[in-house]
């Protein structure tokens, strides 16, 4: 049974679906506080370590990243729609620096589904969610299956 609570179930992700969310501007202080935090690598914790790094300025951690990504994902769709969770990532790739300054956004691309024979209310959605700066660019990449309540639950499979 739907919940008209929910704007999306697992029957509306199908093949092609394709959202954007954002953007999001990234703060330099909110990425010396999330590396102070959780990843304390010199280049995340001063522009003048950051411009000294690879990354030629103040980067922005993966996982600061990619949770910038995900509260995208969470405002733009899953809030919204009948979500279960997820089994976890299939993979995850960090293709450019992300830095102070940088806008993004975040695009999610579904590009397969089916419905989860042990429990018949439940499909799976399989997702590409990728991360783009101001220039197009892609600077982060993240496959996964998600689950989702179905609107019309399945049968059950014969015993």
């Amino acid at each position: 049974m739907s919940d008209p609570t929910y704007e999306f179930y697992w029957e509306d992700f199908t093949t092609g679906f394709v959202r954007e969310f954002g953007p999001v501007t990234v703060e330099a202080a909110a990425i010396v506080d999330f590396a102070r935090q959780f990843d304390p690598q010199p280049f995340h914790l001063s522009e003048e370590a950051g411009r000294a790094s690879l990354f030629g300025g103040l980067a922005a951690s993966g996982w600061h990243t990619a949770s910038l990504t995900m509260r995208l994902m969470c405002d733009g769709i899953i809030n919204k729609s009948a979500s279960l969770g997820s089994p976890g990532l299939e993979g995850l790739k960090w293709l450019k620096p992300v830095l102070a300054g940088d806008q993004l956004r975040a695009r999610m691309i579904v590009l397969g589904s089916r419905p989860m024979n042990s429990k018949p209310h439940v499909g799976l959605v399989h997702t590409r969610w990728e991360t783009l700066n101001q220039r197009d660019e892609l600077v982060m990449t993240i496959e996964s299956w998600a689950m989702f309540r179905r609107r019309t639950p399945g049968t059950p499979p014969a015993a």
